[in-house]
C-alpha cells in the first residue's frame, strides 16, 4: 500500500575504531619531535660545554714534578679562566700561563706554578726562606725538606707576576725566565679531579 510502512537507514554507530592512519601519522609526527628535541638538547649541551671551555674552565694536566707535593704527575685540574677577568693575582694563587718564548721549544704550551710576588713587590730568597718586601712567607703548601736557594732581590714590574714552583729543586720558573705578564697567565687552578683519591680544592 502507497504510503505504507516506511524503512528507516540505522545510523552509523558511533563506536567504530577511528582509521588506523591518521594514528601511524601521529606516532610518526611524535618520533620525529622528539628526535628533534633531543637534537637540539645535544647541540645545546655541546655549544655550553664550547663556550665554558673558551671563557670559563678549563682542564690541565699535571706534566712533571715541579709542584710537588701539593700537585702530583698525573694529576687533572680546572683551571678558572674568569678569575682574572674580575680580578688581579694574589700571591699563593696557582696558576696556569703560556709557556715563556725563552722556553721554547717545550714539552707543553703551558706551564703551572704558584704566584709569589706581584707587580709592585721586592722578591728574593735569603738563607733558604722566601722574602717579599723585606718580610718572610709562610709557605705551608711546601715540603719540609724543601730549601730554597737564594737568589735576588728581584723588583716585579707592574702588570707582572714572579711565580715559582713548590719543589724548588726541580722547577724552571721566574728564577729562570723572569716575570710573566699577567696578561699570559690562562687561569687560576682551583679544584684537583682526577684521581678519584686526590680530588679536593688548591
Amino acid at each position: 500500500m502507497a504510503g505504507g510502512i516506511g524503512m528507516s537507514i540505522p545510523d552509523e554507530p558511533e563506536d567504530l575504531p577511528p582509521p588506523r592512519q591518521p594514528r601511524v601519522r601521529r606516532a610518526m609526527s611524535r618520533r620525529t619531535r622528539s628526535l628533534l628535541s633531543w637534537t637540539w638538547v645535544l647541540l645545546a649541551a655541546v655549544t655550553l660545554a664550547l663556550l665554558m671551555r673558551t671563557f670559563l674552565i678549563a682542564a690541565f694536566y699535571i706534566p712533571s714534578e715541579s709542584m710537588e707535593p701539593v700537585l702530583e704527575i698525573g694529576d687533572r685540574l680546572l683551571v678558572s679562566k674568569l678569575s682574572y677577568r674580575i680580578g688581579d693575582p694574589e700571591p699563593g694563587d696557582v696558576v696556569v700561563f703560556r709557556t715563556p718564548p725563552s722556553m721554547q721549544p717545550a714539552q707543553t704550551a703551558e706551564l703551572i706554578k704558584r704566584v709569589v710576588a706581584v707587580g709592585g713587590q721586592q722578591v728574593e730568597a735569603v738563607n733558604g726562606r722566601l722574602i717579599i718586601d723585606g718580610s718572610p712567607v709562610d709557605e705551608h703548601y711546601l715540603s719540609t725538606e724543601v730549601y730554597t736557594r737564594d737568589f735576588g732581590p728581584v723588583l716585579v714590574p707592574a702588570g707582572y707576576v714572579f711565580v715559582m714552583g713548590d719543589n724548588r729543586r726541580s722547577s724552571q720558573d721566574s728564577r729562570v725566565f723572569g716575570a710573566i705578564p699577567e696578561s699570559e697567565i690562562v687561569g687560576r687552578a682551583f679544584a684537583r679531579f682526577w684521581p678519584p683519591t686526590r680530588l679536593g680544592g688548591l
